[in-house]
């Protein structure tokens, strides 16, 4: 049951070949169902992604990607209690996946253009306000006290790049040297006791000991679906004291 659901093509998705493990079905059945599907209705074909593995004999056969909404109508046809519990883990790793995307990917990552192109400019302001900071600080030299009553409030992995752009190169990250970078950080940030490491809803977001130190906002922001519903996502923002605070600790344990 590891993996049910992967990053693929920095989306969440799932496998005909899983489906067809987890379900206890053949691999070929649940290959034509999907054909089936795709014949059925061309709207159907995006959310499917044909391609190949490589099975113990080092031979090639055809299997399927298939996002959440793939994965959504092709359960459809799955009945029983058991299929049933099958399907809402299946929802749970999906909905874990896209939060953990939409809580750690960079505005490039982002596949609505509209969104995009506004964390960017976030992103792009943020870090312009924090160099600025910085160069009249010098690099390695400690964020002066009104960077940490600013109102400004950055992304995770924006403070990540300005650490790095000031000479912290790793991060001992489960008692290893690993390259000081977004997703480290992440790591780090939840290894340390300032990030949830649960996976679920509250998936990076902070722990309460953080709050109270005042390290961290949650912002929310909603963002409608296509059915009419609307999506409430939560990202997680460095405050001017959290910039303050990480950029002082990480210079501190890098100098020690």
């Amino acid at each position: 049951m590891n993996e049910l659901v992967i990053m693929h093509g920095q989306q969440a998705v799932t496998t005909s070949l899983k489906v067809a493990e987890v379900f206890g079905k053949e691999h070929r059945n649940v290959m034509q169902s999907i054909k089936n599907l795709t014949a059925e209705n061309s709207a159907v074909k995006k959310m499917f992604a044909e391609s190949t593995y490589v099975n113990n004999r080092g031979q090639e056969w055809p299997m399927f990607y298939m996002n959440r909404d793939g994965f959504t109508l092709l359960a459809m046809g799955f009945s029983g209690a058991k299929a049933m519990g099958f399907k809402l883990q299946y929802i749970e790793a999906f909905n874990a996946m896209e939060h953990r995307l939409t809580t750690e990917q960079d505005s490039y990552m982002i596949a609505d253009p509209i969104e995009r192109a506004k964390r960017w400019i976030e992103e792009q302001k943020a870090l312009k306000e924090t160099q600025k900071q910085l160069e009249i600080a010098k690099p390695k030299v400690l964020f002066a006290d009104s960077v940490a009553s600013s109102e400004t409030t950055i992304l995770i992995g924006v403070l990540a790049k300005i650490i790095k752009q000031n000479g912290v190169e790793y991060l001992t990250v489960a008692g290893k040297q690993k390259l000081m970078g977004q997703n480290n950080f992440f790591k780090w940030l939840r290894e340390n006791g300032y990030l949830i490491s649960r996976k679920g809803d509250s998936w990076n977001t902070p722990t309460q000991k953080a709050m109270d130190m005042g390290l961290f906002e949650v912002k929310e922001s909603t963002t409608p679906n296509p059915d009419g519903s609307v999506r409430i996502t939560k990202t997680t923002k460095v405050t001017g004291k959290g910039q303050q605070y990480f950029i002082n600790k990480l210079l501190g344990e890098n100098a020690a």
